[in-house]
């Protein structure tokens, strides 16, 4: 007798069911990583050091937004596959990218610091850099994912290009408009006063693009999928290892002394280099044919956190946040609230940093809150498929 298993339709549900999981699995193990990086800024710790514990606790943490972008990209084309309406696609990301574009400016503003002077400091954080990236993704969608990719590669790998455009413009105009290109790309202008841009749209408009192309080869034969997820990672690896280790042999020799290893890793996140970009997107697209074979209560932890990743950022800042509260008034007697005034950016005197054990004993105790809170509303979200909003978060 015919194993139903083994029919090809019934093969080909249970495949698009692993590889939507897969996408949930990486997003889900970044996330994690993700919340190493918040801790850190609530406890002072700077980012990076010579020091390898500190400069790991860092580095490891690189991998967070390249995969959320790369993914946010796949997952608008795995809806757009879904709902099979390249206009209702485009409106979604127009208005879930204003939603987020709007959710940064207010609500994860105060999230971060906790006081309500939006005049004194504003942050166009990752969510910002998110929303508009799916903005003009919109524009794009009813072009092939092939096209749709290579002119993200293009965009991430050029990146540079977008440097030298506003100086193509007339000095009067540069000087008007030079203060909106600092969120397109830095150009050497000023940007608006009391907006600090920590990410500006290029490269990362490529990087979703190249997600969303990516999402095409998720759909395809499952042992294509599987080689090409391989050959395109290692090789961005190797890449990497070569052209990184040629900048640093045929470089300048650096200020201070750093081992070779630190040297390579330590790339350029703001804005991301193409370095950077080959160093994170490559072990992360290699490990995809691996996370579909994951199993265990390890994956399904990550999985519950890569379904339902915007209530877990919403959610994780303000508990990190009233956690280093707690940890400041236990080691301190003070909350030292006035420390995060204008957090993700904090200056903290070394006496009132916490050390690298009470950072991570305060990552642990803050996911186990995450996972009850995402798994609650993992089951919740998608047993009440009726309503719509919760698509948005």
């Amino acid at each position: 007798m015919e194993n139903p298993a083994l029919t090809p339709v019934n093969d080909a549900v249970a495949i698009k069911g692993v590889r939507i999981r897969s996408v949930d699995i990486l997003r889900g193990a970044v996330m994690i990583l993700m919340a190493i990086d918040h801790v850190r800024v609530y406890s002072g710790i700077p980012a990076g050091g010579p020091d390898p514990g500190t400069f790991f606790t860092r580095w490891v943490t690189h991998f967070c937004v390249p995969a959320f972008v790369f993914f946010a990209g796949t997952s608008a084309f795995l809806y757009g596959n879904k709902i099979n309406d390249k206009g209702k696609l485009a409106r979604y990301l127009i208005t879930r990218g204003l939603m987020l574009v709007v959710l940064e400016l207010t609500l994860l503003r105060f999230c971060w610091t906790f006081n309500l002077d939006y005049a004194q400091f504003t942050l166009a954080g990752v969510i910002w850099m998110l929303g508009w990236c799916m903005v003009l993704l919109a524009a794009f969608v009813k072009l092939s994912p092939r096209t749709i990719a290579i002119t993200g590669l293009i965009i991430a790998f050029g990146q540079q290009a977008f440097h030298f455009l506003p100086r193509i413009l007339p000095v009067d105009w540069r000087n008007y408009f030079g203060w909106f290109w600092e969120f397109i790309y830095p150009g050497g202008t000023n940007g608006p006063p009391h907006i600090a841009i920590l990410y500006v749209i290029v490269p990362w408009i490529g990087v979703m693009m190249a997600g969303y192309g990516f999402g095409k080869i998720l759909t395809g034969d499952p042992v294509y999928r599987r080689k090409f997820c391989l050959w395109v990672g290692l090789s961005a690896i190797v890449i990497f290892l070569i052209a990184g280790s040629l900048v640093i042999l045929l470089g300048p020799a650096p200020k201070f002394s750093m081992p070779f290893l630190f040297r390579l890793l330590a790339q350029q996140k703001y804005p991301a280099s193409q370095l950077y970009l080959l160093m994170t997107l490559g072990p992360v697209i290699a490990l995809v044919p691996f996370a579909e074979r994951t199993q265990g209560w390890f994956a399904k932890t990550f999985t519950t956190f890569g379904r339902v990743p915007l209530f877990y950022y919403l959610l994780h800042i303000p508990l990190i946040h009233c956690a280093a509260l707690l940890v400041n008034l236990a080691r301190a007697g003070s909350t030292n609230q006035g420390f995060y005034a204008t957090a993700p950016f904090t200056e903290i005197d070394p006496v009132h940093r916490w050390g690298l054990p009470v950072l991570y004993l305060v990552f642990v105790l803050v996911e186990v809150v995450l996972y009850f809170a995402c798994r609650w509303y993992e089951r919740y979200k998608f047993s009440h498929p009726e309503k719509k909003w919760l698509k948005y978060i």
